[in-house]
């Protein structure tokens, strides 16, 4: 190819890949091996120490895994990246490099109910401690700024409502306090949203969604967007102090604009454990490759069912980005131009018992906890995914009793809004 950047069509299919060079296999090969063969004693000891670049153990790292890494990083404009088994396992290798026992970072309220669950209670145990804002008034992120904060986090298309996030006017936060962005950006996919533009320093996926696309397989990733400096005030030990298990390597002073991947790899991965399988990331890789075509199709019938049910009597309200009516419309036009996603909810006026009904007479949506397949997802959530939390909670994360959500897929959308008008007549 000329010197010219490839675009993004270009980087979903090729990005991390070459012919393998043993056998001539255009595809990337499944690696299934759970070690490497090492040249010599003193090979060993360099990777060991982190002195030189290779494969050890599948835990830690795999080349169909690294040919996933090294695409999505692409795809986002990242320095690196890092797989892993889930979103959820993405979260928790994320913050273990930012926090101690005792620190809290900030999250947005308006998240997957699974996350608002796992930084509620399950990162209790770890004496990490969330402090909630609200992603719709930004002063909320600066009011909840305190010493002990180390990070904030948000969705850029936040689930299940399908809100637009201001990823730069959070990130100004960010900076003020001196602390990284992340950014969850499962539900827009980079085809949609790239965070990092915006002023994201870290990008978290889970690749169970829009990027393996096909609901066949889970996995996360963490991308490191190579813009903060982690030396700064020795709030970050993990990544600016010297590291005992590495013979007092440094590791923002050693790999500097990708320390954080590093560190997420050799401090998170290695110890916590949470690999993904090589044949996951070949079934991601594989989805990967038309992301862009699925995307589009996506947002583009999400739109039409969108609008259907904006009509409808039995609709009380309808929460998508895409419509010129909805309030983040304009935050849509300036962060994802090309459509405002395929997760969206909307209310129905016959309150919680009519969600469960309807979930129930639909034929072509699934009823299941899933997004960004290619079929067509439906969901209560208020008595599924967020039924931890109570009724007050469940309404300001947008998955009150009357709302259920879709996760619009790429078939006909004909057949789509032929099941929503029989299930509603019903």
């Amino acid at each position: 190819m000329s010197d010219r950047l490839p675009g993004f069509s270009t980087l979903a299919v090729h990005a991390g890949a070459q012919p393998d060079p043993t056998t001539g296999a255009r595809a990337t090969p499944i690696y299934q091996t759970t070690s490497f063969v090492f040249n010599d004693a003193d090979h060993a000891a360099s990777l060991f120490g982190l002195q030189a670049f290779g494969n050890i153990y599948t835990r830690i790292g795999n080349p169909t895994n690294a040919v996933l890494e090294e695409r999505v990083a692409a795809l986002e404009g990242g320095t690196a990246a890092l797989a892993v088994a889930s979103g959820h396992a993405a979260q928790v290798v994320v913050l273990q490099q930012l926090l101690q026992p005792g620190d809290e970072f900030i999250a947005a309220r308006k998240l997957y109910g699974g996350s608002i669950n796992q930084f509620t209670h399950a990162f209790k145990s770890f004496g990490w401690n969330v402090v909630w804002a609200d992603p719709d008034d930004i002063a909320s992120f600066e009011r909840a700024v305190t010493p002990r904060t180390k990070a904030i986090f948000i969705e850029s298309i936040a689930n299940p409502a399908g809100s637009i996030t201001d990823i730069e006017a959070i990130s100004t936060v960010a900076r003020k306090a001196g602390v990284p962005l992340i950014v969850d950006n499962t539900l827009a996919s980079p085809y949609l949203i790239r965070p990092i533009d915006h002023g994201a320093d870290i990008v978290v996926h889970s690749l169970t969604k829009f990027l393996g696309g096909h609901g066949n397989s889970l996995g996360g990733i963490i991308v490191d967007a190579g813009t903060f400096d982690w030396s700064t005030g020795g709030k970050y030990p993990m990544l600016s102090e010297p590291r005992p298990e590495y013979h007092g390597i440094r590791l923002q002073e050693t790999f500097g604009n990708f320390a954080f991947a590093i560190a997420c790899r050799v401090l998170g991965l290695r110890d916590l454990g949470p690999a993904l399988s090589p044949f996951n990331a070949f079934m991601i890789l594989t989805g990967i490759e038309t992301l862009p075509l699925r995307m589009q199709k996506h947002c583009d019938n999400a739109k039409a069912v969108a609008e259907f049910l904006a009509g409808h009597p039995a609709v009380a309200s309808v929460s998508y980005a895409g419509l010129p009516s909805d309030k983040y419309n304009q935050l849509a036009r300036k962060y994802a131009p090309k459509g405002a996603g395929a997760v969206f909810t909307f209310s129905l006026k016959g309150g919680y018992d009519a969600g469960v009904s309807l979930v129930s007479k639909l034929q072509l949506f699934s009823h299941l906890a899933n997004v960004g397949d290619t079929r067509s997802l439906v969901i209560h959530p208020a008595s599924t995914t967020h039924s931890q939390l109570d009724d007050a909670a469940k309404v300001k994360s947008g998955a009150g009793p009357d709302v259920v959500r879709l996760s619009v897929g790429i078939e006909d959308k004909e057949d789509l809004i032929a099941d929503l008008e029989q299930a509603l007549g019903a």
